[in-house]
């Protein structure tokens, strides 16, 4: 095995599927002053799984007598180290095997501030390596805990115990106490490694432990661990130029270079006259505005930008952005090792690879057959959100890609939970798995949990049932072990609300649509932006296309629904300032997003718009008489503009380790952005407009 090409844990790694590596050392005593380390024993952790074959020991010569008290624990006395190493050598040799993984221990404190001072002896520079320490996270766990000793914890746990108290075998001890607890602090909301050093931190803090400095102790900031997005650095610029390079000659007239753009679907063409030069949408633009209809019987050549910029194919990808940033152009030629033009290269081009290589985590999840496997392949989602997020891509696109991803993490559990069921499956049983809420409409960030449904037919209901329930539960298990968590409100397919034949789907429609009980409202409301992501999608599609046309046809039932987009809270008091909690921190997706995606939802169902998406319901409103288009292009801004906005802080809050949710700190954005999310706020009155006009009656 080769943990070259294992990749480093980040913040958002899930504990389930982690890579590192547990460490212990013995010493000749515990007085830090004197003590020197005797031995170094570690066992990889790759990917959620133990690996005792991929391990780590060596004895080390302390120069100084083991004393006999310490023999008496650890078993090791003079003689058995007198050939041994220094520490130099053996400390190289352990950073040959443990690279720049994270280090796991138990108390590993002590063993961190140990290896800082053996190094000031032999007088090598000491960097604190990325850690996290087990013992904090059973403190975490169980506060009321009498004893925290490894053999007590170990028992505790039902952790098989051998070797103790050689390094080695502790290290062992402590991966195992470690994958043990998983499943319980995944109970108390920590699921990634960034939650549970933020959680070892507080433990520290609550009980006074006079913790060293970070720097000190080896715990670095979740900050230190995130890894710099490597996608300029891997890829190079003929990997994702456009080939061949349209060419135009600098005499055609503006008119029928617009058409040849039109026709060839490219946002510039490359002039090619006496010098070189470049045509892009922009100076179509501006000629535009300047000169009205007469610009189109100018010359390409008045209009385009000289001289033509360019970089090679063979260069990496960072040199071309690198030039397009600090020219602030979009566009560039590309040319061969001879010089001539050969493809042409645009920020759209960049930006698609990225999203390419996001979306192409679907076909890593369709291999993956195991938990940690999946869990592996989920937890790279939020590295491509923050990627995207670094490359100014709107956040309803990074919306977009990470629910695409819940849809096929779905789907591949459903095909799983399947499969471990298939013997027993009732015959002639055809179902359809559904992503209801944000999933379904495109629009989850990274505080996700599940919102899904089962549709079914099936002569032998009962059987169906029975089945279908055992099917259910492992699904949803399976996506909250994952790192999806159960759905607080019970929206999720094991419940039987959620899972129901295709006729008793049509008979609990037709209720939710002639009754006024607010819980019927959301939860149609939330079936209205349902998917189907598993099986047969027939079912759901004609399920949904019957509900969308009662639902346009259900008058009383879409004024409720429109009162209920404008019952809108307020982010901001009567001064004008952010109306934030405790925490200094508001619900933006309460306050600010829902009003914008349940007013867009009402009016779609009222024109019987199939669009799921806010941003396309609003788009398919355009032209609209009803609604006043001004107030629907702030809208449109509005929400793109706020969904950014709890990304970014979602994105934060996954680096510090803290729980993820909906609610932003005004007070981590600076003052102009603070006065844009304002203006983004001020919006949401004005979903009334939207919705409003066609209740007069």
């Amino acid at each position: 095995m080769n943990l070259l090409r294992i990749p480093v844990a980040t913040a958002a790694t899930p504990l389930l599927a982690i890579t590192a590596i547990s460490v212990d050392t013995e010493a000749t005593s515990l007085d830090l002053k004197s003590s020197r380390v005797i031995e170094i024993g570690a066992v990889a952790l790759v990917n959620g799984v133990l690996r005792e074959d991929f391990a780590f020991e060596t004895l080390i010569n302390p120069n100084s007598p083991i004393p006999t008290d310490s023999t008496k624990i650890h078993g090791l006395r003079d003689q058995d180290v007198v050939d041994a190493v220094a520490f130099s050598p053996a400390w190289k040799s352990f950073k040959s095997f443990a690279l720049h993984h994270i280090l796991i221990g138990y108390s590993l404190d002590f063993d961190l501030m140990l290896l800082e001072r053996e190094h000031g002896r032999a007088n090598v520079t000491w960097k604190a390596p990325a850690a996290l320490d087990v013992r904090s996270l059973i403190r975490f766990l169980r506060p009321t805990l009498p004893d925290y000793a490894l053999e007590t914890v170990a028992s505790w746990l039902g952790v098989a115990i051998e070797n103790r108290h050689r390094a080695k075998g502790d290290a062992v001890l402590t991966a195992r106490v470690l994958l043990a607890i998983v499943p319980l602090l995944r109970e108390k909301n920590i699921r990634t490694l960034g939650e549970a050093i933020a959680a070892c931190q507080r433990v520290e803090q609550q009980n006074n432990q006079n913790a060293l400095p970070l720097e000190a102790s080896g715990r670095l900031q979740t900050s230190a661990i995130a890894r710099a997005d490597s996608f300029p650095y891997r890829h190079r610029v003929a990997d994702v130029m456009a080939v061949p390079a349209l060419k135009i000659s600098p005499d055609t007239v503006l008119a029928d270079a617009m058409n040849v753009m039109v026709e060839r679907k490219v946002s510039s063409l490359f002039v090619d006259g006496g010098k070189s030069g470049i045509l892009t949408e922009r100076d179509l633009l501006r000629a535009l505005a300047a000169g009205g209809a007469k610009a189109f019987t100018l010359r390409v050549g008045d209009v385009a930008t000289f001289p033509l910029r360019t970089v090679a194919a063979e260069d990496f990808i960072y040199v071309a952005m690198g030039l397009m940033r600090r020219l602030r152009i979009r566009h560039l030629g590309v040319t061969d090792e001879n010089g001539t033009l050969v493809g042409a290269l645009s920020q759209r081009d960049l930006l698609k690879l990225r999203a390419d290589e996001a979306l192409a985590l679907t076909n890593a999840l369709s291999d993956a057959a195991t938990p940690s496997e999946l869990a592996m392949v989920w937890r790279k989602l939020a590295d491509a959100a923050r990627a995207l997020a670094g490359e100014d891509v709107d956040a309803r696109d990074i919306a977009a890609i990470i629910s695409s991803e819940v849809c096929a993490l779905t789907a591949r559990a459903a095909q799983i939970a399947e499969a471990e069921f298939i013997a027993t499956k009732p015959e002639g049983l055809d179902f359809a798995v559904l992503v209801l809420g944000s999933g379904g409409r495109g629009e989850s960030l990274l505080a996700l949990d599940q919102d899904n449904a089962l549709i079914f037919t099936c002569s032998d209901e009962a059987a169906a049932q029975k089945w279908l329930e055992r099917f259910a539960i492992r699904l949803n298990d399976l996506l909250d072990e994952i790192g999806v968590p159960l759905c607080k409100g019970g929206v999720m397919a094991r419940n039987l609300g959620w899972r129901m034949s295709l006729a008793e789907w049509h008979k609990q429609i037709s209720q939710w649509l002639s009754r006024s009980d607010p819980a019927d409202i959301l939860n149609a409301d939330i079936f209205f932006d349902s998917v189907c992501v598993y099986g047969h999608s027939e079912l759901a599609d004609s399920l949904r296309d019957h509900a969308v046309k009662a639902a346009s046809q259900a008058q009383a039932f879409l004024k409720l629904m429109s009162l209920k987009a404008i019952e809108t809270g307020t982010a901001l008091n009567w001064l004008g300032r952010f109306a934030t909690d405790e925490n200094n921190r508001f619900d933006l997706k309460r306050l600010g997003i829902m009003p914008i995606f349940s007013a867009a939802r009402v009016v779609a169902l009222r024109y019987q718009i199939h669009e799921r998406s806010t941003r396309g319901r609003l788009a398919a409103l355009r032209g609209n008489p009803d609604v006043p288009q001004h107030v629907l292009e702030a809208m449109s801004e509005a929400h793109g503009i706020l969904m950014g906005f709890i990304l970014r802080q979602q994105l934060e809050d996954l680096e510090n380790g803290t729980p993820l949710s909906n609610n932003v700190a005004p007070g981590h954005f600076s003052a102009l952005e603070r006065e844009r999310l304002k203006w983004a706020l001020k919006q949401i009155p004005n979903v009334a407009d939207i919705v409003g006009a066609p209740l007069a009656g």
